[in-house]
C-alpha cells in the first residue's frame, strides 16, 4: 500500500486510530496479539545440547567414533578411550567458542535496543520499541532511531538520516503532505514517510505507526537475509576433500599390510589387531581438533585487534579472498562532512583540518592567510554559519560532533576554524525568519537583521545550479557587479570542477532588503540574489584507508567501492585511495539494471566502482564476482548492505555504527569500524591456512611413515616392527602436541606479499603431497632400517628391536617437524622462535622416555630400556630424512640460480 500517497486523514480512517488520543491499552495488546512484537525474526536458536551435538556430525569425527567402538569391542580400552578424550575436545572446543560469538553479539546488539514514545490513552509514555504496533502514534526528536514505519503526521524541521537503509548519507527533510507519483517512489524520495533503523538527526515530528516487525522494509531485507544461502568456506571444502582421500587411502593400505601379513604366515587375529590400528592411524584424527584450535586461536588474537568472530572459518576465508567489496559511506570514509575549499570573487581558498574539529588553517595557493583579512571569505564563512540550524558539540574526550544535519556542521566547523563563532554573530545579528530546505526547493533561506543597523538581508544557500538560477549579481573585487551569462558559465565551471575532485559544494547568496520590505514566501526571498560563492566540502576517507588499500593491492586483492553515492564523487574517493587503476570502470544502478548476472559477469573483473546502487545490485555484483571464481568479501553498516553480506563468502560488519541485521548477516564484526582491521585479518586468515597446511604436512607425513613400516616389513616377509598400541600412541600423543604447536606458528615474512590462493586449490597443492610422501617414505625406511639391523645385531630380540623402531619412528617425527615451519627448509626460520613448538618437542621427548624406562608402563607398550649404542642408531637414523631433503633442497636452488644466471649472461 502506497501510504505516501495519502492524506493524513486517510491515512488514521485506513488504520482506525486518533492522532489526538492515540490508542488506548486494551486496544494496543489487542493488535500486539494479531500482528505479534514489533522486532525482526533472529530465526530458530538451535538449543545448546544440539549445538554440542551438531559438532560432531562431521564425516572424519565419525569415523573416529567408529574406531572408539572397534578399540573397545578388540579390548584396547586405553586406545579407545585416548580417542574419545581427542574427539570430545574437537566438540567442545567448537562448542564453546560458537556461543562466545553470540554472546559478544548479543551484548553489541542489547547496546542498540530501542525505545519509543508513543500516545496511549491521550497520554505519552516510553515503551520498549517492539511492543509498538500499528496505528500507535510516536513522537520523534532529534538523536532518537525509529522503531517502526512510520507515516509523518507533523515535522517541525524534522531531518532523518536514512543511510543505514538507503546508502545516502546526507538526512531527509520531512514532512506530512501526501506525495502523487505514476510509479512507485524509492524509498529515499518518500519523504512523509520514516522508517525502522533510521535516525533523527535534527527537529522534531509525530507519525503513525504503519507497519511493523518483518513487514517494515527492514524486515523485508531481513526476509531476504533468511532466503540467501550461505556458502561454504574453502576450508570446510578442502577438510572434507582431504577425509575422503585419507579413508581411501586407510582402507587400501590396510588391506595390503593384512593380506600380506597373512600370506606371510602371520595369524588373523594380530594381523586383523594391526590393521585396524593402521586405520586409525592413516586417518589424523588430531586434525579436527587442531583445526579447531589454530581458527579458535586466530578469533582470540583477532579479538585483540577489535574484531569479532561469529563463525570460526570466517578468518581462514577472509585470509583467501580475492575481492574485498566495501561500502563507501562510514567505511572508507569518516561519515563527517569537511569543508576542504572555498571560492568567491575568482578566488580559490583551501581550508586544513578534518571532521567536524573547528581546528584548520586557510591556504591560498602554497601562502597560509588570515581569513579575516579576505573580505569575499570572511564573508562567505559568516553567511554560512548564519543560514543553518545545526550546532557543533564538544564531547568529554574533546571530540566534536554536529548536532543537526552534517553538511550544515562542515559550514559550522570552517566558519569556527576562522575564528567566527555563532555566540559572537548573535551578538551583532537576528534571524528573524527562516524558509527551511526542502528538496524540491534545493535551497534554505533566512532573513537577518543588524542589531546595530537595523539593516536587513536575506541569506540562501543550496545547490550551486538553483542557486545560479536565482541570482541576478555577483561579488566582482569586492563589488557587487551584474551576473552575465559567462561569468554564470565561469561558476558552473568551478562546480563542476570541485565535483570532479569528490566535492559536494554548496552555493551561497544573499540580497540586501529595503526598509519596510515585507517577504512572505521562498519566492518572495530567493530572488535578484547577489551570489557570493562556494563551499566545497567531502566526507573524507579514513587516514588508516589508504595503507590498508595498499597492503591489500600488494597482497594481490582487488578493492572494489559499492555505494548509494553518486558516480562521479564515488569515482574521486576512489583514485584517491588508489582503488580505481587507469582503465577502471565504474558502473552505476542504472547500468546493472539493463544486464544480468551472466553480463555483468563478462564485464566486472574490469569495474572498480559501483554507484546508485539497490540492495538487489549488490547481491547481483556479488554473484557475478563468484561466477568469475573470486572469493568475495562484503563490507557493511547497513541494512541495504546486509544481504549481500550474507551471500558474499565473508561478510564484514561494523560494530558501533552497524545496523543489527548487518552485523546478523555477518561472519565477522569490526567493533571498532576500522578498515585497516580487515588488512590483519587477511594477515591472520593467511597465517591460520599456512599453520594448517603445517601440521597436515606434519601427521601425514608421520602416519605416511609409520604405514611404510608396516606395509615394507609385511612385504619383505619381516615380524611386526611396531605394535597396535605402539601405533596409536605416537598417533596419538607425539603427532598431536606439535602440530598442535604448528597451529600457533608466526607467520611468514612473504605472507602479505603473495597472490591470494586458487579458490579451488586443493590442501596438497604446491607440492604438499609430494613432500608428505617423500618424508614418510624416508621416516619410513630409516625406521625399518633401525629396526632390523637391531633385530639381526640382537640376535633376533624382537621386544629390543620393536623398541628401537618405536623410538626412531617418534625422534624422526619430531626432527622433522621443524622442516614443516617453512615452504623452503628446515634451516630457513630460527626453530626457537615458536616456543610452543620447542615446549611440544620437549613434551613428546619426555613422554617418550617415560613409556622407555617406566617399568609399570613397559609391558603395556612392550617396550625395553635402551642403552646408548641404542640411540646413536635411533638419532643417526631419525636425521636423514630432514637433514637428507634439506640438503637436496639445497642443492637444486643453487642449481636453479645457476642456471638463471646463466641465462642472463648470455
Amino acid at each position: 500500500m502506497k501510504w505516501y500517497e495519502m492524506e493524513v486523514e486517510e491515512v488514521e480512517r485506513m488504520i482506525n486510530t486518533d492522532a489526538a488520543r492515540g490508542l488506548d491499552d486494551e486496544e494496543a495488546q489487542m493488535r500486539l496479539k494479531k500482528h505479534g512484537l514489533n522486532k525482526l525474526d533472529d530465526g530458530k536458536r538451535t538449543p545448546l545440547f544440539f549445538l554440542f551435538i551438531s559438532q560432531f556430525k562431521d564425516f572424519m569425527v565419525l569415523v573416529l567414533l567408529a574406531a572408539t567402538l572397534v578399540s573397545g569391542l578388540l579390548g584396547e580400552y586405553i586406545d579407545a578411550l585416548t580417542i574419545m578424550i581427542i574427539v570430545l575436545l574437537n566438540g567442545f572446543l567448537g562448542f564453546f567458542q560458537e556461543r562466545k560469538a553470540e554472546k559478544s553479539l548479543a551484548s553489541l546488539k542489547a547496546l542498540s535496543a530501542p525505545q519509543m514514545n508513543v500516545l496511549r490513552n491521550g497520554e505519552w509514555k516510553r515503551i520498549p520499541s517492539h511492543e509498538a504496533v500499528i496505528g500507535d502514534i510516536v513522537k520523534m526528536t532529534a538523536g532518537d532511531r525509529i522503531g517502526a514505519d512510520v507515516r509523518i503526521l507533523r515535522s517541525e524541521s524534522m531531518y532523518v538520516e536514512e543511510s543505514a537503509l538507503t546508502g545516502e548519507s546526507l538526512p531527509v527533510r520531512k514532512s506530512r503532505e501526501a506525495i502523487q507519483s505514476f510509479d512507485t517512489l524509492p524509498l529515499g524520495d518518500q519523504e512523509n514517510m520514516a522508517f525502522m533503523g533510521t535516525l533523527v538527526t535534527q527537529g522534531n515530528g509525530a507519525g503513525v505507526v504503519i507497519a511493523s516487525g518483518m513487514k517494515t522494509e527492514m524486515g523485508k531485507i531481513a526476509h531476504l537475509l533468511k532466503t540467501t544461502e550461505s556458502m561454504e568456506t574453502p576450508l570446510q571444502k578442502r577438510l572434507e576433500q582431504l577425509g575422503k582421500v585419507l579413508i581411501a587411502a586407510a582402507l587400501l593400505l590396510t588391506g595390503l599390510v593384512v593380506l600380506f601379513g597373512i600370506i606371510q604366515g602371520h595369524d588373523v587375529y594380530t594381523m586383523f589387531l594391526a590393521g585396524v590400528s593402521l586405520a586409525v592411524a592413516a586417518i589424523p584424527e588430531g586434525l579436527p581438533a587442531i583445526v579447531t584450535v589454530a581458527l579458535a586461536l586466530g578469533v582470540q588474537r583477532m579479538i585483540k585487534r577489535n574484531a569479532i568472530v561469529r563463525k570460526l572459518p570466517a578468518v581462514e576465508t577472509l585470509g583467501c579472498a580475492t575481492v574485498i567489496c566495501s561500502d563507501k559511506t562510514g567505511t572508507l570514509t569518516q561519515n563527517e562532512m569537511t569543508v576542504t575549499t572555498l571560492y568567491s570573487d575568482g578566488t580559490l581558498w583551501n581550508v586544513t583540518g578534518s571532521g567536524f574539529q573547528p581546528l584548520g588553517d586557510f591556504y591560498l595557493g602554497e601562502k597560509r592567510i588570515d581569513p579575516v583579512k579576505e573580505k569575499p571569505l570572511w564573508q562567505l564563512l559568516t553567511f554560512g554559519m548564519l543560514c543553518n540550524n545545526a550546532q557543533l558539540k564538544e564531547t568529554k574526550d574533546g571530540v566534536y560532533a554536529v548536532d543537526g544535519d552534517p553538511t550544515e556542521g562542515a559550514l559550522l566547523a570552517a566558519a569556527r576554524k576562522a575564528g567566527v563563532s555563532k555566540s559572537s554573530l548573535e551578538k551583532l545579528y537576528t534571524v528573524e525568519k527562516e524558509f527551511p530546505f526542502d528538496s524540491g526547493r534545493k535551497m534554505m533561506s533566512v532573513i537577518v537583521k543588524n542589531k546595530e543597523t537595523n539593516s536587513r538581508f536575506i541569506v540562501t544557500k543550496g545547490a550551486p545550479d538553483v542557486v545560479l538560477n536565482r541570482t541576478g549579481f555577483i561579488l566582482s573585487n569586492g563589488r557587487k557587479g551584474k551576473l552575465d551569462q559567462s561569468e554564470r558559465d565561469r561558476q558552473y565551471t568551478v562546480v563542476e570542477e570541485l565535483a570532479s575532485d569528490a566535492l559536494r559544494t554548496i552555493a551561497i547568496a544573499y540580497r540586501e532588503l529595503k526598509p519596510g520590505e515585507s517577504v512572505e514566501t521562498e519566492s518572495d526571498a530567493e530572488r535578484e540574489l547577489t551570489f557570493i560563492g562556494i563551499q566545497g566540502m567531502i566526507d573524507p576517507p579514513r587516514d588508516e584507508v589508504f595503507s590498508a588499500v595498499d597492503e591489500c593491492k600488494k597482497a594481490g586483492i582487488k578493492t572494489v567501492m559499492i555505494t548509494g553515492d553518486h558516480a562521479l564523487t564515488a569515482k574521486a574517493i576512489a583514485t584517491r585511495l588508489g582503488m580505481l587503476p587507469i582503465g577502471g570502470k565504474v558502473l552505476t544502478g542504472g547500468d546493472l539494471s539493463k544486464m544480468n548476472v551472466e553480463e555483468l559477469s563478462a564485464v566486472v573483473d574490469d569495474v572498480y566502482v559501483f554507484a546508485r546502487v539497490t540492495p538487489e545490485d549488490k547481491l547481483k555484483i556479488v554473484k557475478a564476482l563468484q561466477s568469475r571464481g573470486h572469493i568475495v568479501a562484503m563490507t557493511g553498516d547497513g541494512v541495504n548492505d546486509a544481504p549481500a553480506i550474507k551471500a558474499a563468502n565473508i561478510g564484514v560488519a561494523m560494530g558501533t555504527t552497524g545496523t543489527d541485521v548487518a552485523k546478523e548477516a555477518s561472519s565477522l564484526i569490526l567493533s571498532d569500524d576500522n578498515f585497516k582491521t580487515i588488512k590483519a585479518a587477511i594477515k591472520e586468515g593467511r597465517n591460520i591456512y599456512d599453520n594448517i597446511r603445517k601440521f597436515i604436512r606434519y601427521m601425514l607425513a608421520s602416519n605416511v611413515g609409520e604405514i611404510l613400516v608396516m606395509l615394507f616389513a609385511m612385504m619383505l616377509g619381516m615380524p611386526l616392527p611396531l605394535v597396535a598400541i605402539q601405533i596409536l600412541w605416537i598417533n596419538l600423543v607425539t603427532d598431536g602436541l606439535p602440530a598442535m604447536a604448528l597451529g600457533m606458528d608466526q607467520p611468514e615474512d612473504d605472507v602479505m606479499k603473495r597472490k591470494p590462493r586458487p579458490p579451488n586449490e586443493s590442501i596438497f597443492a604446491r607440492k604438499l603431497g609430494w613432500k608428505v610422501v617423500s618424508r614418510g617414505f624416508m621416516i619410513g625406511a630409516v625406521t625399518l632400517f633401525a629396526f632390523w639391523q637391531t633385530y639381526q645385531s640382537s640376535g633376533e630380540n624382537l621386544m629390543l628391536a620393536q623398541t628401537v623402531a618405536f623410538a626412531t619412528l617418534v625422534m624422526a617425527q619430531l626432527i622433522h617437524v621443524f622442516d614443516c615451519r617453512s615452504e623452503h627448509s628446515v634451516f630457513h626460520r630460527n626453530p626457537f622462535e615458536n616456543k610452543y613448538l620447542v615446549g611440544a618437542v620437549i613434551s613428546s621427548i619426555v613422554l617418550m622416555l617415560v613409556v622407555l624406562y617406566y617399568p609399570p608402563l613397559q609391558p603395556v607398550f612392550h617396550t625395553v630400556s635402551l642403552g646408548f649404542e641404542h640411540w646413536l642408531l635411533i638419532l643417526a637414523s631419525a636425521s636423514v630424512p630432514t637433514v637428507a631433503l634439506a640438503g637436496f633442497q639445497l642443492f637444486k636452488r643453487k642449481e636453479t640460480l645457476g642456471k638463471r644466471r646463466l641465462g642472463m649472461v648470455k
